[in-house]
């Protein structure tokens, strides 16, 4: 899918400011450092859309960007940012709940993996709170062509099974430096897209 417009609609902190004008929403989550920003640049063809941050954790708002104004890509917050405080992040899981409970229709999910580190335990977490939100993830596994080809199957394979995925959740490699993958990933939301319009109707 070529994206003809894409742009920053606004960085919600508050339950007050999320977005729930009913279109689709595809959601983007995954560990700090994983590689949302880049993948987000990747999808849409722009160098910018969403900033990447050498810092990780930067990204603690919920950032929504209006895609050929019909749907959303929605960068979630990075989860596991050790010097985050207590405080910060309780105010990240109330953030969480009233997203999932408040966007309607329910959002795709992309639950992104480091294809190098493989799922790590608070990969294994998110998930079964994605889960317990009631979204199954489609699983990305970033930074593909920093694994040697040999290896790759093996990685994910494993992602797989710490992730109890089924056989038709095949985890999906991908590079936003090569574009590895991006082809599959917008078959991924093109499906749901055409999902959500005829439930619409």
């Amino acid at each position: 899918m070529k994206v003809k417009e894409a742009r920053f609609v606004l960085s919600a902190v508050r339950q007050q400011d999320l977005v729930t004008d009913g279109r689709p929403q595809i959601a983007f989550a995954g560990r700090s450092n994983v590689g949302k920003s880049s993948l987000l640049n990747q999808l849409v063809g722009r160098k910018a859309l969403a900033r990447i941050s050498s810092s990780p954790g930067k990204t603690r708002a919920v950032n929504y960007f209006e895609i050929d104004t019909e749907f959303y890509f929605v960068d979630l917050p990075g989860f596991g940012y050790a010097k985050a405080a207590k405080n910060e992040r309780q105010a990240w899981a109330r953030l969480m709940e009233s997203y999932f409970r408040s966007t309607m229709p329910r959002p795709k999910v992309v639950q992104l993996v480091d294809a190098k580190v493989g799922a790590t335990p608070l990969d294994v977490q998110a998930i079964e709170y994605l889960r317990h939100q009631g979204c199954e993830p489609a699983v990305v596994a970033t930074k593909i062509d920093r694994l040697p080809r040999n290896k790759r199957q093996r990685q994910l394979d494993e992602i797989k099974t710490a992730l109890s995925l089924s056989d038709e959740q095949q985890p999906m490699p991908c590079s936003s430096r090569t574009g590895e993958g991006v082809r599959e990933i917008w078959r991924v939301i093109d499906a749901f897209l055409r999902l959500s319009a005829g439930t619409a109707n």
